[in-house]
């Protein structure tokens, strides 16, 4: 890893010797830039060279000269989607970049479930592989690297979706920018992936963010070290993430948790990743993540579904937030669930009504809303639950009093809100759904979305 950095590092110092202007590897022919924006582009050149950058959308050139430090940025304007284009950097040298898209650029991070690829076998796997051949859907994908301190670069390139690229390249990614073209049509998505597999949430949060917070930090010194990747703060965010800062983004997709199970503040890590990153980029861009699937985590009784409850409990307080659930797309038995069609789909749908505004559809899954109490029953109501059904008449509610021994609970689905109740509760305190690691969801709205696992008391 070491060894890398410093090649690279000799090789742009040798680049910087002879006046070359040098982009770094996100900068590629093929790649997409996020539409109708100011976006940054940046590099390094000799001290003081002047910079001049000519893209073939416009007449207009941009100029800026290098630091003393042989760096430069600046920003340019972008169009409507479309392209291709090239775009000319010019100083003592010339670098031009082709096959350039304007369109919309999400960022998609986290560990296996994000990294999965259809070669690792998916759902029709190779009928997917087949017809996979978008033009206007690109992919960068980050190697996995780790480092102590923060990297200016990523060794990797902008491909186009080909049968071949994309049998390699997240399943979940592909599948969202698929379901954004079948409404946007023939807008470009460029998906920017960097995903590390067994990775725990820490390792993508910025180091200053988990050591100046006490909580994060404990739970950060709690992790049991592995030999498939790195536990220590930053170690990913600082080789993966922190490149890749600046390059104008539509929102990220978050798919990650697994690694996690056992910790008691998944909510506040996953709160301190997305609003670190959004400091970092400088705007509050749409963060929507994948619950993790039920599975059976063995001897640790409960810690997959209080995951689960974090997640949920960080989608209601986050703004600009959302989470999918995949309850019923997904075995107990595998923690890598083959149907990444349905998880790219639904984050995909999340995308085209909060942030683009392209479809009104019921595409959220049901979530509490309010518990109130009456006497020996408890009333919840849930929003996004238009239609909500039960697909077995069995109950998946427990019920407790002030002493937290739960009980099996009766149901009634009344409208919008269930009404639960239990003989041996005679003053309701506390409700939970289903409560366990590898419980499927039985309850589902008319978009046959599921309701996820929660506790929640008054």
């Amino acid at each position: 890893m070491r060894k890398i950095n410093i090649l690279l590092f000799f090789i742009l110092l040798s680049q910087i010797s002879f006046s070359n202007v040098i982009m770094p590897s996100v900068f590629s022919d093929h790649m997409v830039l996020q539409q109708q924006d100011d976006v940054k582009i940046w590099g390094w050149a000799s001290p003081h060279e002047k910079i001049t950058i000519a893209p073939s959308w416009t007449n207009e050139t941009y100029k800026t000269e290098a630091s003393n430090l042989a760096s430069w940025q600046i920003k340019i304007k972008t169009p409507k989607y479309g392209g291709p284009y090239t775009i000319s950097i010019k100083g003592y040298n010339e670098v031009v970049l082709k096959d350039v898209l304007i369109g919309e650029v999400w960022l998609c991070s986290g560990q296996s479930n994000m990294e999965m690829s259809a070669s690792w076998g998916i759902d029709n796997g190779e009928e997917e592989i087949a017809k996979a051949n978008y033009d206007n859907i690109r992919f960068f994908t980050s190697p996995k690297m780790a480092a102590n301190s923060e990297q200016n670069n990523i060794i990797s390139s902008w491909e186009i979706c080909t049968s071949e690229s994309m049998k390699y390249a997240s399943s979940a990614a592909y599948f969202f920018a698929k379901k954004l073209q079948q409404t946007m049509k023939d807008v470009p998505v460029g998906l920017m992936v960097s995903a590390w597999g067994g990775t725990p949430i820490e390792i993508w949060t910025p180091e200053n963010i988990i050591k100046k917070d006490t909580v994060l930090l404990n739970a950060a010194n709690k992790l049991t070290p592995v030999s498939y990747g790195p536990i220590k703060p930053g170690k990913a965010f600082n080789t993966m993430i922190n490149p890749l800062i600046g390059y104008k983004i539509a929102g990220a997709l978050w798919y990650q948790g697994e690694s996690n199970v056992g910790s008691d503040v998944y909510d506040e890590n996953l709160a301190a990743l997305i609003t670190s990153w959004r400091k970092l980029w400088g705007y509050n861009f749409p963060f929507y993540f994948v619950q993790i699937a039920p599975y059976n985590y063995g001897e640790n009784h409960f810690g997959g579904v209080i995951i689960r409850d974090a997640q949920r409990k960080a989608a209601n307080q986050i703004k600009n937030s959302g989470m999918v659930v995949i309850s019923d797309v997904s075995p107990i038995d595998d923690i890598h669930p083959k149907d990444k069609k349905a998880v790219g789909f639904r984050l995909a749908n999340l995308a085209l009504k909060n942030h683009y505004h392209l479809i009104n559809d019921l595409v959220e899954s049901p979530s509490v809303s309010e518990l109130h109490l009456d006497k020996n029953k408890a009333v919840i109501s849930f929003n996004h639950a238009d239609g909500l059904y039960a697909n077995s008449k069995k109950s998946m509610f427990e019920i407790s009093g002030d002493d937290y021994v739960f009980y099996p609970a009766k149901m009634k689905i009344k409208n919008n809100t269930i009404i639960i109740s239990s003989k041996k509760v005679k003053y309701p305190k506390s409700i939970r759904f289903a409560w366990g690691n590898n419980v499927q969801s039985n309850l589902f709205n008319k978009a046959n979305l599921p309701l996820s696992s929660f506790i929640i008391e008054k």
